[in-house]
């Protein structure tokens, strides 16, 4: 069973109960495109409480809101999963992101209170009947992303929803209509009320899209950029900031997002890029990947001259690849050949791993049988070494603890 069937069927249920039940807001959406959706919703007039009642296995993961998970069979290892959410309306957004409180209603108050035209829609996959009440599938045929009802009253009542207006709209090749826009802008400096971790979910999203580089260029226009990101839209030139999005588009249509981020921030400094990422509260992994990729975007620019140790260190490190596309995207986005990307690439492919990456020839433990502890000079001795057996001056284990004790004596008073 697919999700889309089990969607169905979920609503079929719920309308054999008596109930009103439609799917409702993206799924909607992506169907009208020819699209898979991500995932279905369901909004019905049934309560929590009566949709518990008639599936076997539910979540009541936000029943205050009136959304109730629905389990269905496994699929691939887990379990098909529907949201169904009793139609409602919301009170006030306080803190500028969760309704106070929510007065359960009717299929267009339902409607009134979503973010924009193109995802408040509600089909019947039943009857094959389309509820429509805000005009979101003339905007979509448009390809307009229209806010419903008063824009500035939907950005209150979740600052998010302005930079999901960016990514909606790059995501789907829309134009924003002037008055959405318009309270964007005006609105944009409240944005950091959001939460850092669901301000980087959104631009992950984006970054990661093909059409990255235009999701940038909204930001920048639409004044968002110079909230989230300050320390990149100061000082730059217009050849400069082409050369950067040139560079983005380059990357490829699905670059990691590591990737993604370290060639957004390429343009400031590796602490100002620790810095960033530290405050959007990206995960440790990414966070030390981008920083990783930013220091390093010109070590191999010169890669056929690098000592053997230096340049087998970059190609065994993991993040290795993402380095080599961001390295042959800003050779491309400069004009530049990419020789020696293709010469990494070679490398990497050519040689063994016994060459590339082979076994330590000696240990912490053969340090410590000379009498040094582990202290700064252990890690130097061991470094020493390494990089000698890297750099193929030395090979067998007897040659590694020879230049141990050499390094050893020399080192001591």
């Amino acid at each position: 069973m697919t999700e889309r069937v089990f969607a169905i069927s979920v609503v079929k249920t719920l309308q054999d109960a008596g109930h009103q039940a439609l799917w409702a807001g993206g799924c909607v959406r992506d169907e009208l495109l020819g699209l898979t959706p991500k995932d279905y919703d369901i909004a019905t007039d049934a309560v929590p409480e009566q949709v518990q009642k008639l599936f076997r296995r539910t979540l009541a993961i936000g029943a205050s809101f009136g959304v109730v998970e629905v389990l269905g069979p496994r699929q691939d290892g887990q379990h098909l999963v529907v949201q169904v959410a009793t139609f409602r309306t919301d009170g006030g957004y306080s803190d500028g992101r969760r309704p106070d409180q929510v007065v359960f209603s009717s299929p267009r108050e339902d409607a009134l209170r979503r973010d924009f035209t193109i995802n408040g829609m509600f089909f019947d996959p039943i009857a094959g009947q389309l509820h429509d009440y805000v005009g979101g599938q003339n905007d979509l045929h448009a390809r307009v992303l229209r806010a419903i009802g008063d824009p500035h009253v939907r950005f209150t009542e979740d600052k998010l929803r302005l930079l999901r207006a960016v990514r909606i709209a790059t995501r789907f090749e829309l134009a924003i209509e002037p008055q959405t826009a318009s309270a964007i802008r005006a609105m944009a400096s409240e944005l950091p009320v959001v939460s850092a971790e669901r301000i980087a979910e959104e631009l992950r999203q984006l970054l990661v899209h093909p059409r990255r580089v235009a999701g940038v260029r909204l930001l920048v226009d639409l004044g968002l950029a110079g909230v989230i990101l300050p320390e990149l839209m100061t000082n730059r030139d217009a050849p400069c900031v082409e050369h950067w999005l040139r560079f983005m588009d380059l990357l490829g249509p699905a670059p990691s997002v590591p990737l993604a981020f370290a060639a957004l921030l390429l343009p400031v400094s590796v602490a100002t890029a620790d810095a960033i990422a530290l405050r959007l509260k990206l995960s440790n992994q990414e966070r030390g990947r981008i920083v990783w990729l930013v220091e390093h975007h010109e070590s191999l620019v010169e890669a056929h001259r690098l000592r053997l140790s230096k340049l087998k260190g970059m190609l065994i490190h993991p993040g290795i690849h993402e380095l080599l596309a961001l390295h042959r995207a800003d050779a491309l986005a400069d004009g530049a050949n990419i020789e020696h990307v293709e010469f990494c690439e070679r490398a990497l492919c050519d040689w063994p791993a016994e060459k590339l990456n082979p076994p330590p020839l000696v240990t912490g433990a053969d340090v410590m049988a000379l009498g040094i502890q582990p202290c700064p000079r252990y890690k130097e001795l061991l470094d020493a070494v390494r990089e000698a057996q890297l750099d193929e001056t030395i090979a067998t284990r007897e040659q590694g603890l020879a230049l141990l004790r050499k390094l050893a004596n020399a080192a001591t008073p």
